[in-house]
């Protein structure tokens, strides 16, 4: 179990963090202590806001009184409600809260199940409760609840980090933003692309696509992103989400950046040159489209062809996953641009290349740098080919770890622990 500490100043929006997911039903009230209580046994934010009313009136001196905390057990542990309860009271107890007020709320919005709490840390004098070696504390207080309910420990799990698999979202599962948030936040991180058209179609292997919009602002022309989820037939499922739901990272303007810098990193790379010669020696023994796509699987390249209505082919992209790199074909050279797909797969023409001794044993030079986003948006209309389930698949078994699982991430709740450990930005008064 892992336990996350988080301080304020603002206690309304810790409040309203937890109860605006308890009032879609992501959420419950399952415990309080020195709580307001209502007749019928329901909670109103103002309600619980006035629980903590007597403590901050008194409070002396602590600019950041408000607590913030979450229990998280292993996604795989069962922990009842009860559990859950005493966990929670056991934990504030160890930690020198056990006098104070606190409301728990239990999180059911994914699917690792956990707890929060929301208390301060003055006391009823206005004194700040002791938080010297706080860390070091919490985690002999886990490691105690751990054995108490045999829960998986946190420790154990930090040495296999590798295991996770990555997998395409599932639109069907629910929380499609939570799923895709681990797919978009993360995958400038770990990949170099220089166009939209790639990008889109490194995302296209996760079932997602991106859409660039327009717009005015008082009278200023605004431009953003837009992701959908896609089902297996490579059409949108759902509404779309606007990219600053996943952070900047996922935004044009950083991906902008992320292009221009790849290019950069690209352009005297010799992993762009060994990805190269091992298209280009699978395109001498492979007989047609979907046999030239299994033998670049088997070297750890997918391939995502972009096809017109007639079914011309316009674009192809190749996305290798020893290196991280994403390229057109065209960027890789003329013998390997959606032309001469189109005239092999369509028209039944096949360019003969001259034979390379070694080629299909060039050594892989992983390209270990890393950065973020797009530049001018190539277009992306037309159909795409969507990786088939079983066998693209695969792909996620050999290289998918280097990524997060989908599973179990909480992105908005990431994004407010980081709010909750700004400085108050105070304007100074003008002399």
């Amino acid at each position: 179990m892992i336990a996350k500490i988080s301080r304020g100043s603002r206690l309304y929006g810790a409040l309203a963090y937890n109860y605006q997911k308890v009032e879609k039903q992501d959420a419950q009230i399952l415990f309080t202590q020195k709580i307001i209580e209502s007749p019928d046994g329901n909670y109103s934010l103002q309600q619980l806001s006035r629980s903590f009313e007597l403590h901050l009136l008194v409070n002396r001196k602590t600019e950041k009184p408000i607590l913030h905390i979450s229990l998280n057990p292993d996604p795989k542990d069962t922990v009842s409600d009860t559990d859950f309860e005493n966990m929670a009271q056991e934990y504030m107890k160890q930690m020198g809260y056990a006098d104070q007020p606190f409301v728990v709320f239990k999180h059911t919005d994914i699917d690792r199940t956990h707890i929060h709490i929301v208390s301060v840390c003055v006391d009823d004098e206005g004194r700040k409760i002791s938080d010297k070696f706080e860390k070091r504390r919490s985690m002999a207080v886990c490691r105690t609840l751990e054995k108490q309910y045999d829960l998986k420990v946190a420790t154990e799990q930090k040495e296999n980090q590798q295991s996770p698999i990555f997998k395409p979202i599932n639109y069907k599962e629910g929380d499609i933003k939570s799923q895709m948030a681990s797919v978009v936040r993360h995958l400038p991180k770990y990949y170099q692309f220089q166009t939209f058209g790639a990008y889109n179609a490194l995302l296209s292997l996760f079932k997602i696509t991106a859409e660039e919009v327009k717009g005015e602002y008082n009278g200023i022309p605004k431009m953003g992103l837009v992701y959908f989820a896609l089902n297996d037939n490579g059409e949108k499922a759902g509404h779309p989400f606007k990219a600053s739901l996943f952070g900047k990272s996922a935004g044009l303007s950083q991906l902008q950046s992320h292009y221009e810098q790849s290019r950069i990193k690209l352009k005297d790379s010799p992993a762009k040159g060994a990805v190269k010669g091992r298209i280009e020696s699978v395109m001498q023994t492979a007989s047609n489209e979907s046999d030239f796509k299994k033998k670049l699987l088997e070297q750890g390249i997918n391939l995502v062809v972009r096809r017109n209505t007639q079914g011309r082919i316009y674009g192809v992209t190749f996305i290798d996953h020893n290196s991280k790199t994403v390229c057109n074909g065209s960027e890789l050279g003329r013998n390997l641009s959606a032309n001469v797909f189109n005239d092999w797969w369509n028209n039944g023409k096949k360019e003969d290349l001259p034979t390379k001794e070694n080629t299909a044993s060039q050594k892989i030079i992983p390209a270990e740098d890393q950065i973020k986003e797009p530049q001018s948006p190539s277009a992306f209309s037309g159909k795409e080919d969507m990786p088939e389930n079983g066998q693209d698949n695969t792909i996620f078994e050999a290289f998918g770890n280097l990524l997060r699982e989908a599973q179990g991430e909480d992105f908005q709740e990431t994004a407010f622990a980081n709010q909750m450990k700004r400085k108050d930005k105070r304007r100074k008064p003008k002399l």
